[in-house]
C-alpha cells in the first residue's frame, strides 16, 4: 500500500507524520510555515515516498505545493476528524501533534471512503477567486450600507428614503453634496433637477417626486454639535462605501468576461434566462469545478450543494433534516438558480407548487427544486453541453398538450409552444 502522511496544517507551523502501511512511525516532525519549511516538508515528503498525505483543508497554498510536487491529497473535513478522535483516544484530549496521527491514521486505513483531491485548471482557480472576492466585497457593502441607513434614520429619515438604495451611486452622491438636513435647507425641485442631470441619474422619478419623499419624513431633532457629529459619520461611511461599489462593478465585468472564455461557460450560462446573468453561473462553476470526477454522481453533487436533506432513524423514527455539512457557497448559488427559475421555467414553477402544496415553506421548496436541477447540471456538466429544453425530458412531458384523435392522441403544438411560454421556445428556436 505505501506510505502515508497525516499534515496537520496551521498559519505558524504544521506538524506531520509519516507512517508504513502496517503502521510504523517512520516521521514525526515540525515544518515552518515559510518558504522553506514548506519547501521542506514537500522534499521529505517527496524523498520518503509518501503515497497518500491527509489534512483538514481542500485549498490554500500548502494544499497547493503538495500538489505540485506530485503527491496525492485526500481531504478531510474538520467533523470527519472529530468524529475519529475518540477512535484513538477516549480521555478527549487534543493537540496538533495528535491530529495528524489521526489524519495518517485515516489515511491509512480508511482512504477509500473519502475522495483525492483532483487540483482545478489555472482559468477555474482564476474565476473562483475573483467570484469569491466580489461575494467578500458585496457583504462588506451589505453591512456598511445597513449601518449608514441606521445613522440616517437617527436624524435625518428622508435622505435614507429618498432613492430605492442607499448604497447606490446616485445616493452616495446625494449624501456627499447633502450629509445632514442643514446643508440641504436650500434644496428645491430645480436645483435637485440640475443635481439629478449632472450626476446621469436614470430612475424614473421626477425631481418633485423626490422632494416630496425627502420631505415628508419625520424631522430629527438632534441639536447644532450632534448634527456635525453625525455629518462627519455619514461621509465617512459614504467614503466607505464609493471604492467598494466601484470595485464591485469592476469586478463583474471581470467575472463576465472570465467565464464567456471559460470552456465550460456557456454549459452554467445557458441555465439562465437572461444573457447577463453572469454572477451566480459564475459561482455554480467556480464552486463545481471542472474536474468531472469529483461528483461521480448527480446525488454527490446535490449533497455537496446541500440540496438533499439527511436521512435520521432510530428504529420506527425516520425523519429528514437540514444538512449543514456543505459548499455554503455552492448552496447559495444553487438555491438562487432555483429561486430565479421558477418564476419563468414551467417545470420549474411546477416543481415549486408541488413542494409549497405538499406542506412545504419556502425554504425547503427552493431546496427541493434545486435538488432536481442538480440532476439537471449534472448531466450537462459531465456531457459538456448546454442546457436544452428539447433535451428536457421532464420539461417536455409538462408542457406537452395532446388533442384527441380518431385514430391515436395526437400533439397539439400550438398550445404546447404557448405552454413552454415565450422563453424556452425562443432557446428551442
Amino acid at each position: 500500500m505505501g506510505r502515508c502522511a497525516g499534515v496537520d496544517w496551521a498559519s505558524e507551523k504544521h506538524d506531520v507524520l509519516v507512517e508504513e502501511a502496517d503502521g510504523d512511525r517512520v516521521l514525526e516532525a515540525t515544518f515552518a510555515h515559510d518558504e522553506r519549511g514548506v519547501a521542506a516538508l514537500c522534499r521529505t515528503l517527496v524523498r520518503l515516498d509518501v503515497r497518500l498525505v491527509a489534512i483538514e483543508r481542500p485549498d490554500g497554498l500548502l494544499v497547493e505545493r503538495l500538489l505540485d510536487a506530485g503527491l496525492r491529497v485526500m481531504a478531510l473535513h474538520p467533523n470527519q476528524v472529530h468524529a475519529a478522535r475518540p477512535r484513538f483516544r477516549t480521555s478527549g484530549g487534543k493537540s496538533d501533534r495528535f491530529d495528524a496521527f489521526v489524519l495518517c491514521e485515516l489515511a491509512r486505513t480508511d482512504s477509500h471512503r473519502f475522495r483525492v483531491l483532483v487540483p482545478d485548471g489555472d482559468d477555474t482557480k482564476a474565476l473562483r477567486a475573483v467570484s469569491r472576492a466580489r461575494e467578500d466585497l458585496v457583504a462588506m457593502r451589505v453591512e456598511l450600507a445597513n449601518r449608514l441607513r441606521c445613522e440616517l434614520e437617527r436624524f435625518w429619515p428622508g435622505a435614507a428614503i429618498v432613492f430605492d438604495a442607499v448604497d447606490s451611486p446616485i445616493a452616495l452622491a446625494f449624501l456627499e453634496r447633502y450629509p445632514s438636513p442643514i446643508d440641504a435647507r436650500g434644496l428645491g425641485e430645480q436645483r435637485l433637477a440640475a443635481f439629478l442631470a449632472r450626476h446621469g441619474y436614470c430612475g424614473r422619478k421626477t425631481p418633485a417626486t423626490l422632494l416630496a419623499k425627502l420631505r415628508a419624513a419625520a424631522d430629527g431633532r438632534a441639536g447644532e454639535h450632534e448634527t456635525e457629529a453625525r455629518r462627519a459619520i455619514v461621509l465617512a461611511y459614504v467614503a466607505a462605501l464609493r471604492p467598494i461599489v466601484r470595485k464591485i462593478r469592476e469586478l463583474t465585468s471581470e467575472i463576465a468576461h472570465r467565464i464567456h472564455a471559460h470552456p465550460d461557460g456557456r454549459v452554467f450560462l445557458s441555465l439562465f434566462r437572461d444573457p447577463h446573468s453572469v454572477v451566480c453561473a459564475a459561482a455554480l462553476l467556480a464552486e463545481i469545478g471542472d474536474c468531472r470526477n469529483r461528483y461521480p454522481t448527480a446525488e454527490a453533487l446535490a449533497a455537496d450543494a446541500g440540496m438533499s436533506p439527511v436521512a435520521v432513524e432510530s428504529g420506527k423514527r425516520k425523519v429528514a433534516t437540514f444538512r449543514y455539512g456543505c459548499d455554503k457557497r455552492l448552496r447559495d448559488a444553487t438555491s438562487t438558480l432555483a429561486d430565479a427559475t421558477r418564476h419563468w421555467h414551467p417545470w420549474a414553477a411546477d416543481r415549486y407548487a408541488a413542494a409549497r402544496a405538499r406542506g412545504q415553506d419556502h425554504p425547503r421548496a427552493i431546496r427541493t427544486l434545486g435538488r432536481a436541477w442538480t440532476r439537471v447540471l449534472w448531466r450537462c456538466w459531465q456531457d459538456g453541453v448546454p442546457y436544452d429544453p428539447a433535451r428536457h425530458r421532464a420539461l417536455q412531458q409538462h408542457i406537452a398538450i395532446t388533442t384527441a384523435h380518431p385514430s391515436r392522441p395526437g400533439l397539439d403544438r400550438i398550445a404546447t409552444h404557448h405552454m413552454a411560454g415565450p422563453a424556452l421556445t425562443d432557446q428551442e428556436a
